[in-house]
C-alpha cells in the first residue's frame, strides 16, 4: 500500500506555490468512526472524525504540512507560532524534518504537559509569555512583520489549504457531505477551513455547529474575552484570528455557534471514552454541543448523518484524567485480589 500525505493526495485542490517543498509526515487519512450505540441514543447517524490520529496527535498537522512546505520553499530558516499547545508540536515536527528552526510562544503556565512535551521533543525553542494566547499571537505578528521568520499560525492562508482536506476525506468516505458537522471553535481556523473544503469539493454542504467553552466564547458573546478560562486548553482563546470568517461560514451553512460548560465538555469526554475514543477535553466540545442541543429539545439533528470532529488525542492532556484518579492498592496475594473483584 502506498501512503500519501494531504499535499500529494489532494494536490489538485490545494493552492501551493510551485517552488514549495514537500515536507510531510503522512498526515491525514484519519478514521471516520461509526458510533452506532451513541447515535441511537441521540437519534442520529453519528460518526467521529478522529483527528487525534495525525502524526503529532492533532488536526493541525494537516495545515502545518502545507505552511511549512511553503516556508521551506521560500528558503526561510525559521518558523514561529503562538500556541495553546497543539500548534506548537504540530509546527515543530515538520520544521525539524525540514531542518528549520521552530520558535514557539505559549501563555505562561497555561499549556498541558503532553502538548509542551511534544514541542520540546521535536526541538522547538519554547518561550513562555506572561499573558494570554492572544498576547503571544500579537508578539508573533509583530516579529514576523519585522524579521524574515515565517508565521505558521492559522492566520497563514496555507494552514487553511491543508486543514480543508479533512472535509475532502469525509466526502470521499460518504460520497457526499454529512447533514451536520459539529466541532470545537478556538482560534476559528478549523471551522473556517472545513467550510472552505466542503464548498470547494462540491459534494454538498453540511450545516455547521461550532462549539466554544463558556469561559472562552467570544463568538457567542459577540465581543473579545480578555481573560479566557476553561479546562479545554486548546480552545482557551479570547480573540479568534479567524472569528469573522467562522461567523460567515456558520451563517452560510445555516448553522450556529453555541457555548457549553466545562462540566459538559468533561462529560462528553467520558462518553467518547466509553465508546473507545479518548480525546483531549477541547476535542469533546463538538459532542458536548450536540448533546446539549438535543437535550435542549432541538429536533434538527434527528435522523440526520452527523459528524463530530475530535481534534486532538487524549494523551495531549492526560492530567485531566490522572489528577482525578486514585488506584486501589492490594497485597500481592490471590485472596486479596479475589476479595476485591468479588
Amino acid at each position: 500500500m502506498t501512503y500519501q500525505g494531504v499535499i500529494d493526495r489532494y494536490c489538485h485542490h490545494i493552492e501551493l506555490p510551485p517552488n514549495s517543498a514537500r515536507i510531510t509526515l503522512l498526515e491525514g487519512n484519519t478514521p471516520l468512526i461509526p458510533m452506532p450505540h451513541l447515535g441511537r441514543q441521540l437519534g442520529c447517524d453519528l460518526y467521529v472524525k478522529f483527528e487525534g490520529l495525525n502524526p503529532t496527535g492533532s488536526f493541525k498537522d494537516r495545515g502545518m504540512t502545507v505552511a511549512v512546505s511553503e516556508a521551506a520553499g521560500r528558503k526561510v530558516s525559521s518558523v514561529i507560532c503562538a500556541s495553546t499547545g497543539n500548534t506548537a508540536a504540530s509546527a515543530a515536527a515538520p520544521a525539524a524534518r525540514a531542518g528549520l528552526r521552530a520558535i514557539v510562544l505559549i501563555p505562561e503556565g497555561k499549556v498541558a504537559s503532553g502538548k509542551l512535551a511534544g514541542a520540546i521533543a521535536y526541538g522547538a525553542e519554547v518561550i513562555q509569555v506572561q499573558g494570554s494566547f492572544d498576547a503571544a499571537l500579537s508578539l508573533v505578528l509583530e516579529i514576523t512583520q519585522k524579521k524574515p521568520i515565517a508565521l505558521v499560525n492559522s492566520i497563514n492562508p496555507f494552514r487553511l489549504e491543508g486543514q480543508k482536506t479533512a472535509a475532502f476525506e469525509i466526502c470521499d468516505e460518504f460520497g457526499k457531505a454529512p447533514d451536520w458537522l459539529c466541532l470545537p471553535v478556538g482560534n476559528a481556523g478549523n471551522i473556517t477551513s472545513y467550510w472552505l473544503g466542503f464548498r470547494q469539493y462540491d459534494r454538498g454542504n453540511p450545516r455547521l455547529l461550532g462549539v466554544q467553552a463558556e469561559g472562552a466564547a467570544p463568538l457567542v458573546l459577540g465581543h473579545p474575552v480578555d481573560s479566557p478560562e476553561t479546562i479545554a486548553t486548546a480552545i482557551r482563546i479570547g480573540k479568534p484570528a479567524r472569528g469573522e470568517q467562522a461567523l460567515e461560514a456558520v451563517r452560510e451553512s445555516r448553522g450556529k455557534i453555541i457555548s457549553v460548560s466545562d462540566r459538559e465538555i468533561l462529560e462528553a469526554q467520558k462518553i467518547l471514552a466509553a465508546e473507545g475514543v479518548w480525546v483531549e477535553p477541547a476535542s469533546s466540545a463538538g459532542l458536548a454541543g450536540l448533546v446539549a442541543q438535543i437535550q435542549g429539545g432541538s429536533s434538527e439533528y434527528r435522523n440526520c448523518r452527523v459528524v463530530v470532529v475530535c481534534t486532538g488525542h487524549g494523551m495531549k492532556d492526560p492530567s485531566v484524567i490522572t489528577d482525578r484518579f486514585v488506584a486501589k492498592v492490594i497485597p500481592a496475594e490471590y485472596e486479596a485480589l479475589r476479595s476485591l473483584l468479588i
